[in-house]
């Protein structure tokens, strides 16, 4: 994991694409999307030029309750959050805090860690399903 906590996979996909899968896998699992954030049209609607970029936070209460409960702090780093953006290059990647990360900043007892590592598979299996990648 790197000293960041941010975990970055390139898709073999388009970034639009890689948005559209990310929305039918985050639904597929039944879990909440709160927002989708597009910054490139942000910067768009003030003249600035940016490649797409789009933020979507999603999560369960389920999920993210017991690390709340925990360290009530972490709420921070929650629900979930997933950044879709292109390279200078056109390829399109899928950036996450890593769940892992997550429990060691705040850190979170042995009462979070079951919630944790069910929180990092499941998110695994999301980024490498729609980014077409192994995992």
């Amino acid at each position: 994991m790197p000293d960041d906590g941010i975990i970055s996979v390139r898709s073999h996909f388009s970034a639009n694409e890689t948005i559209e899968r990310l929305l039918a896998a985050i639904a597929e699992k039944n879990l909440t999307v709160f927002v989708r954030l597009d910054h490139a049209a942000g910067a768009a609607s003030v003249g600035l030029p940016l490649r797409t970029t789009e933020l979507v936070i999603f999560g369960s209460p389920k999920g993210g309750t017991p690390l709340m409960q925990d360290q009530q702090l972490a709420g921070i780093d929650l629900p979930l959050k997933a950044l879709i953006w292109e390279d200078a290059e056109r390829k399109a990647w899928l950036s996450y805090n890593d769940p892992t990360w997550i429990a060691q900043r705040h850190s979170l007892g042995s009462r979070s860690s079951s919630a944790v590592t069910a929180m990092a598979d499941l998110l695994r299996q999301i980024v490498h399903g729609v980014t077409g990648t192994q995992v």
